[in-house]
């Protein structure tokens, strides 16, 4: 696999400088690389950039001046976010090659783009503490941050979870009308778990950390309960909690943010234990046999 951590520092200042008429197509031209993967897994080869990095990528305005944009690039050049990025990166697929089953696939090339998160958008400053990403399409990550004490310090774990999705959707079929709440939340706990095998504990993402205690078991039963809910535009709230889905407008189903993630981890932990295998080795696993690993009863 060749991972290619595109410039989108360079490209982003580049952006700011230009008039705001010209922006949407330099932030095509950003885009660009991660549109050939994504397009042939939607099957929308006409899925647009601006709409994508605007209304589902909580991405900065290219419709008006902020000053706050090129100090942010600045924070993330001086953080070398972009060079981590690429390190946490071959790292993740050393541990990923290194493990994974004969047979396994993987994309020849992964195009990474990291872009500058919007400051007032609520769903990436608070309720994900800064970054999140995409790695479901093979062939192309995005990430998206917006520069705090989290996000600088966690970025490039983010890219090594979505690396592992990467590799899981070369091999699992995702189809949006039949994926299960199972497979979403096994992926992620699987990458969860593959990023502290990594890193350690302390590397995991808030989404995964945050809830313990009761909140977490009613959490559990209540994903678990429902783990063969199927049909992406049902699963929103079991993976990414009530706010999310009602920010989508999905049904709520009374759970906290990214209870799935949390719920995941503490499944597939159980599939860990019981199998002696590591999170690297079960990235191809159908999420049914994690799901019976660890106790959890499906549907036949």
């Amino acid at each position: 696999m060749k991972i290619v951590v595109h410039d989108t520092a360079s490209a982003m200042s580049d952006l700011l400088q230009r008039p705001l008429e010209e922006r949407p197509d330099a932030l095509r031209e950003i885009y660009r690389p991660l549109q050939t993967a994504m397009s042939a897994v939607t099957g929308a080869a006409d899925l647009d950039a601006v709409q994508m990095h605007q209304q589902m990528g909580s991405g900065f305005r290219i419709d008006r001046e902020d000053p706050r944009y090129p100090t942010a690039l600045g924070r993330m050049r001086d953080a070398g976010v972009w060079e981590r990025i690429e390190d946490r990166l071959a790292a993740a697929w050393e541990r990923l090659s290194g493990a994974m089953p004969p047979g396994t696939k993987s994309a020849e090339t992964v195009h990474v783009i990291l872009t500058l998160g919007n400051p007032d958008d609520h769903h990436l400053t608070v309720r994900s503490g800064g970054y999140f990403g995409l790695g479901g399409f093979p062939g192309a990550i995005h990430l998206v941050m917006w520069p705090n004490e989290t996000s600088l310090a966690k970025i490039d774990h983010a890219a090594a979870h979505e690396l592992h999705h990467n590799v899981r959707y070369a091999n699992v079929v995702w189809d949006p009308g039949t994926v299960t709440v199972g497979e979403q939340v096994v992926a992620e706990g699987l990458a969860e778990a593959f990023v502290r095998e990594l890193a350690g504990e302390r590397a995991m993402g808030p989404w995964a950390t945050t809830l313990s205690g009761a909140e977490l078991d009613e959490a559990h039963a209540k994903i678990t309960a429902g783990i063969d809910v199927a049909g992406m535009q049902n699963l929103t709230a079991y993976v990414h909690g009530d706010a999310t889905a009602q920010l989508l407008g999905q049904r709520p189903v009374g759970l906290p943010d990214f209870a799935g993630y949390a719920a995941g981890l503490r499944i597939v932990d159980a599939h860990l234990a019981a199998s002696g295998l590591t999170a690297a080795q079960s990235v191809a696993l159908p999420a049914r046999d994690i799901l019976t690993s660890a106790g959890v009863p499906t549907r036949a």
